[in-house]
């Protein structure tokens, strides 16, 4: 049986046509850029269907393959998803610090910030320690 799919090994023409089709949609998602939201969602369900695959008592070889290749897809995804989520607490973070020596930080430089990278957050959060002004902020953003 193939993936669960119902395609026993005595249907080989059918066998051979389904495995190439998942090899093409496995490229095809592995192409699709990181922060695609079609590409998490169906990661998430392509996750679904191997947790539901390796349940199963009798895995074919096909689905022992077929987990394997979904396996650097899947880490890829949680990597980002770990990155985004650590981006955000950063910016969050130096956002309320803003605030609560500033008051309420203009729209554009509030934006500005949420798409900093990591690495500038961090910097960031100790440069505002030595800002008098607003002023100070916008020339640290825009040098």
């Amino acid at each position: 049986m193939l993936l669960g799919l119902g395609v026993s090994s005595q249907y080989s023409p059918i066998r051979k046509i389904v495995e190439e089709e998942q090899e093409r949609a496995i490229d095809e998602l592995a192409r699709l850029l990181p922060n695609n939201p079609l590409k998490s969602a169906s990661l998430n369900l392509l996750s679904n269907l191997s947790k539901n695959l390796e349940a199963l008592s009798k895995k074919t070889q096909e689905d022992r393959e077929f987990i394997m290749r979904l396996a650097p897809l899947y880490q890829q995804d949680r990597e980002q998803a770990v990155q985004q989520g650590e981006q955000r607490g950063e910016a969050k973070l130096v956002l309320r610090q803003l605030q609560r020596r500033f008051g309420e930080i203009p729209q554009n430089l509030e934006e500005t910030i949420r798409n900093l990278p990591v690495e500038r957050l961090e910097d960031l959060g100790l440069a505002l320690l030595d800002f008098d002004t607003l002023t100070d902020l916008d020339n640290w953003l825009h040098p």
